[in-house]
């Protein structure tokens, strides 16, 4: 990873401003790797990714469909940029640390970012103003208006993005979403979901910085710390998606998953909750001098500090008990609850209640980067498109700005702002420093 400077937006700009002259002849600019055969694609026209990013998560999704082909990876951590080759049989493939050096990179179509949550708006963005397609994984930001500047960015060029919110293409999930919005469970009253922990805090003693890994580009928009291998892993102890402000903690890590079933099933992709509260007053978040467990570290939730959000309709979500990936919703009819890739209805005989004629069909996928590959054919929108997985985090960082602030806080999804409240509109985004910042215009 590297940061943003003036002289690289503007090659991005210039790039994007000759794709979008040509855009009255033809709307929206594809590659002719983006032309599949109706066959197995030889190589010449099969669409060409790069990650960004080739941690743990980037390996558990390298496995593309036939339409495409890995040809080339960045990470700070060289040697890992250099290790996706052996996962591709692209024999061109090149391996950077910069990332932006990828994004000029003429063979790749299509990135995948896969960094950790602080990084990941600067690296949409940028894709974006290079005129590549985006599959993001979740959660898509660390900050709120973070969200809003890459969906910016996303129209703005006209790029086809993947929320890498997959529960968007499990089948029980989208049929249990259905349920909901056509009134088989009668009206929706209340929704429970579980009790995500916010992040912690950490100050660990230095440890040397492992060969071939820039440290501080890995810090990207957020001081540089001493490196820790339990903040440089994702999962450890507690590794950074535990710890801010690398990451909103289990409230965006998992939240984004649970919080996104609930969104789709309220009909609220593009909206959001209008009043959050937290129980217990102001969570003080404890410091860390020492690796500690995510069970210990996320003890302080188990009954306490208990979110609450208003939907519009009169529709609270509580969270407390309920499913991690999902939720149960309770309406004057009986209960659904939804989780990964299966849901449960109370009385049973409720799951077998048939849809009126006229239902409310939601998005069909069954694979989403199979999605992700076919809207870069069609140029339509994905299954889990920018503005999706942008409403889906917001919410996830409005339970954190709840317990953070401990008080009743009024939330205008149109705005995106807390109406009248400055101090709580601090928290929209956070200080970054040069040359990392985010454009100011996209």
């Amino acid at each position: 990873m590297a940061g943003s400077s003036g002289s690289s937006r503007r090659r991005f700009l210039k790039q994007t401003a000759a794709l979008a002259a040509g855009s009255m002849a033809a709307p929206m600019f594809v590659s002719s790797h983006a032309l599949a055969a109706p066959e197995r694609p030889g190589a010449n026209d099969r669409i060409g990714v790069g990650f960004i990013g080739c941690g743990r998560r980037a390996s558990q999704i390298m496995r593309l469909p036939a339409q495409g082909q890995i040809v080339a990876a960045a990470d700070c951590d060289f040697q890992r940029a250099e290790k996706v080759a052996r996962r591709t049989e692209c024999k061109s493939f090149k391996a950077y640390r910069d990332y932006r050096k990828l994004l000029h990179d003429k063979a790749v179509d299509a990135v995948v970012v896969a960094t950790p949550d602080h990084w990941r708006a600067l690296n949409c963005i940028h894709a974006a103003q290079a005129g590549k397609d985006i599959y993001a994984e979740k959660p898509l930001t660390l900050t709120i208006k973070e969200g809003r500047a890459i969906a910016k960015a996303v129209r703005k060029y006209n790029r086809v993005f993947q929320t890498g919110s997959q529960q968007r293409s499990m089948t029980p999930n989208r049929i249990a979403c259905e349920m909901v919005r056509n009134g088989v469970i009668g009206k929706v009253h209340t929704v429970i979901g579980a009790n995500y922990p916010s992040p912690w805090l950490m100050n660990l003693p230095g440890q040397p910085v492992p060969e071939g890994l820039d440290w501080d580009a890995w810090c990207g928009p957020n001081p540089v710390v001493p490196f820790h291998k339990e903040i440089y892993v994702p999962r450890g102890n507690p590794g950074w998606i535990s710890v801010w402000p690398w990451s909103g903690g289990e409230m965006t890590g998992w939240g984004a998953h649970g919080l996104d079933q609930i969104q789709w099933a309220l009909g609220a992709d593009e909206g959001g909750p209008i009043e959050v509260w937290s129980e217990d007053g102001p969570y003080k978040p404890k410091t860390y001098t020492a690796p500690v467990s995510r069970g210990e570290g996320n003890a302080l939730f188990k009954n306490k500090h208990r979110v609450h959000f208003r939907y519009p309709g009169d529709v609270t979500v509580k969270l407390d008990t309920g499913s991690g990936a999902g939720g149960t919703f309770i309406g004057t009819k009986g209960k659904i609850m939804i989780a990964r890739n299966k849901f449960k209805t109370d009385p049973p005989e409720l799951a077998n209640e048939p849809l009126p004629s006229d239902a409310i069909r939601l998005y069909v996928s069954t694979n989403h980067m199979q999605n992700w590959f076919d809207c870069m054919n069609s140029r339509k929108r994905c299954v889990a498109d920018v503005e999706i997985g942008h409403r889906s985090c917001t919410v996830c960082h409005l339970g954190n700005i709840a317990r953070w602030l401990g008080r009743k806080l009024k939330w205008d999804p149109v705005k995106e702002i807390f109406p009248g409240d400055d101090e709580a509109n601090q928290y929209l985004d956070t200080e970054k420093r040069e040359p990392y910042k985010l454009p100011e215009t996209v």
